[in-house]
């Protein structure tokens, strides 16, 4: 008996799915090796190569299970002798399917890696709601990955094709008795490779973090695995923060709001757990204007007094003029984390930045909400199409009263993938605040701009003769950052020369780094950026504590001259900027409490472990301590708390504070 009829006989009605299972075990190994193999240096250095490659079959199985469930559960149905020929059609398309969306994303992988520093996640997903940006970037970025991923793809498909073609039509039949008494054993393997433990909780992408480098754990399961996981994940966004633990509410409050900064306002509304009155520590006639230039990707990799390239001279000679941050640590890697920390003062989560989220797209407290209420004309600048990552919504639904973006700059000088160039952006912005300010000269209204920039963004696209190229070629992230610098620098220029210097306050800072890798569990250094406050009458100094985006909203405010409610529970560094800071970062499926003495790495699989960060050597030492039980409830605090806020809707703007401020 040959082998073919050996396996179509075992097989029987299931012979389609067992090549199917076949050919995707070999392919996605043979991509696993190659990745690895790839990334060898890393690898090596993060553990057993041969058992990563084990573990990685383990979860391959759990996908293809996942994969082979519903028309497993169908076959009682479809398989029967009557359905013969519509069961064989029907196993050969679910299976064509099913390998040519595991080929594509796994052909994809090796520019997302380049790219995240991780196999394709939750950011494959978000970014297909944005095909124009993402299709230009990628032609302009990756046109030779894409045309030969995309030739690769329908090259594989096409001999996938074939070769199911054939077996379809060679795959045996069974009596109706036979297969409805086989078929419950066909249901248990199929389940016992989706659980693929017999712990009480199935196996998942945490299970296979085995190494201290989130990269090669990446590398361990498939890149099809990584986002059907991420798919699922997105359905439970809301507790997301559970994989870490759970602490009841009280104990939870009671951690989170226990910092030295936050002692001096009172919390005694349970309904509205953080909400309070903070009295502004500057005291004006008229409160300042207010204009957050946001950064896209200027962390401090690019900045030479931080440890980076020099490629931003404008923004070190900016310092010198202002209110420097010295240690400055950005909460996460996407702009929208960015974004919902710098304007909203809100801490990360594991789930989507609340700029995606359903629950906070009305009435969600932001710095516009605040300030809005306060008789700001509050407005967003961007020189690219606002409706991406949902901002305009966001906006527009949170206090924004004025949306700006490409459609609204007339004839700008450059167009790249991302929109117009940051010096159409920041002539438009001055445009808008010479404006606005000759409003507030007329009305006494104040007004607070965001200007978002872009030109910062693979693929680095600007314009000629603007700046010496820091290398060559010119489409690198340095060149550039050199000339979004120069774009900044040519509008603080004009800042000083115009009507509005003298009313307005002025924070630099970047959204978060380009680029976040790194062999460390979580790349700390990747999570440091610059921050400068200056304009109006700011007095050039220097914050040396451990600071975090959150703590620039409720800064800022007092800058201002507005006192307010509001939940948002950032350090007012005017208020108290001696007190042993902490920085919050969340990366991928990790969160870390970040602390002089050390760093509290809550991991997914709800274990926590302790490490200490060298700053000059910029390398993560992992503790063979355990974490304290108070280390781990305060981490665990940080984390659960916004969560809970954002759930529970208690960071809704039309609350209202009723407990007085306590005088600091």
């Amino acid at each position: 008996m040959s082998q073919q009829s050996f396996l179509s006989r075992l097989s029987g009605p299931y012979l389609v799915f067992t090549h199917f299972v076949i050919l995707a075990l070999a392919g996605l190994t043979l991509s696993r090796l190659a990745l690895m193999l790839w990334q060898w240096e890393r690898v090596q250095a993060a553990g057993n190569p041969a058992w990563m490659l084990v573990q990685g079959v383990r979860a391959d199985l759990i996908l293809l299970g996942l994969l082979l469930a519903i028309p497993v559960l169908l076959a009682p149905v479809l398989a029967i002798s009557r359905w013969k020929i519509l069961w064989r059609r029907f196993s050969y398309v679910w299976c064509l399917i099913a390998l040519t969306l595991l080929i594509f994303i796994e052909l994809s992988t090796p520019s997302f890696l380049l790219q995240y520093d991780v196999r394709p996640n939750r950011l494959y997903i978000e970014y297909l709601k944005y095909p124009k940006e993402v299709f230009s970037t990628l032609w302009h970025g990756f046109r030779v990955p894409l045309i030969l991923g995309t030739a690769f793809t329908g090259l594989l498909v096409f001999l996938a094709m074939r070769r199911l073609r054939a077996v379809a039509t060679q795959q045996g039949g069974t009596s109706n008795k036979k297969l409805w008494l086989t078929w419950p054993l066909v249901v248990v393997l199929v389940f016992v490779c989706i659980r693929s433990t017999t712990q009480h909780r199935p196996a998942n992408p945490a299970l296979f973090a085995i190494t201290p480098d989130a990269m090669v754990n990446s590398l361990i399961i498939s890149s099809g695995y990584s986002v059907l996981y991420a798919i699922y994940s997105l359905r439970h966004e809301a507790r997301s923060t559970e994989m870490y633990g759970k602490l009841d509410e009280a104990t939870m409050l009671k951690q989170a709001l226990d910092w030295p900064w936050l002692k001096h306002y009172q919390f005694n509304n349970p309904a509205q757990p953080t909400w309070h009155q903070q009295q502004a520590t500057v005291q004006r006639d008229k409160p300042l204007n207010l204009v957050i230039v946001l950064q896209e990707s200027m962390g401090a990799t690019f900045v030479e007094s931080l440890g980076g390239v020099p490629v931003t001279p404008e923004l070190e000679s900016l310092k010198q003029q202002g209110l420097w941050f010295e240690q400055l640590y950005a909460t996460g890697t996407r702009s929208v984390r960015g974004i919902e920390a710098v304007v909203a003062g809100f801490a990360p989560t594991p789930a989507q930045s609340t700029v995606k989220l359903s629950n906070s797209q009305q009435n969600f407290t932001t710095l516009a909400s605040v300030l809005k209420a306060a008789g700001f004309h509050t407005q967003f600048i961007y020189g690219g199409e606002a409706h991406f990552d949902n901002m305009r919504s966001y906006f527009t639904g949170n206090g924004f009263s004025q949306i700006v973006d490409i459609n609204q700059i007339k004839k700008p000088k450059f167009v790249a993938s991302w929109g117009a160039s940051d010096e159409d952006l920041f002539d438009k912005a001055d445009a808008e605040l010479t404006r606005l300010q000759q409003l507030r000269q007329q009305s006494g209204q104040p007004f607070f701009s965001l200007v978002f920039t872009s030109s910062n963004h693979e693929p680095f696209e600007f314009p000629d003769g603007r700046i010496d190229l820091h290398e060559e070629p010119k489409n690198t992230v340095n060149n550039a950052v050199k000339y979004a610098d120069w774009a900044m620098g040519q509008f603080f220029k004009k800042a000083r020369q115009s009507s509005y210097w003298q009313d307005t306050l002025f924070l630099v800072v970047a959204d978060h780094d380009n680029r976040v890798y790194g062999s460390n569990l979580i790349p700390v250094e990747k999570f440091r950026i610059p921050g400068l406050i200056l304009g109006a009458d700011t007095k050039a100094g220097t914050i040396d504590t451990l600071a975090s985006q959150i703590d620039l909203a409720p800064t800022l405010l007092s800058m201002l001259g507005v006192s307010s409610c509001h939940p948002m529970i950032g350090r007012d560094l005017t208020l108290d900027s001696t007190s042993p800071g902490r920085a919050l970062i969340q990366f991928e499926q990790y969160f870390a409490l970040k602390q002089p003495d050390g760093l509290t790495i809550l991991k997914p699989d709800g274990t926590v472990v302790r490490g200490t960060y060298d700053e000059a050597k910029k390398a993560l030492h992992l503790s063979d301590l355990p974490a304290s039980r108070l280390q781990y409830e305060q981490a665990l605090a940080q984390v659960q708390l916004p969560s809970y806020l954002y759930r529970e809707t208690k960071y809704k703007s039309d609350h209202r504070c009723d407990t007085p401020v306590v005088a600091p």
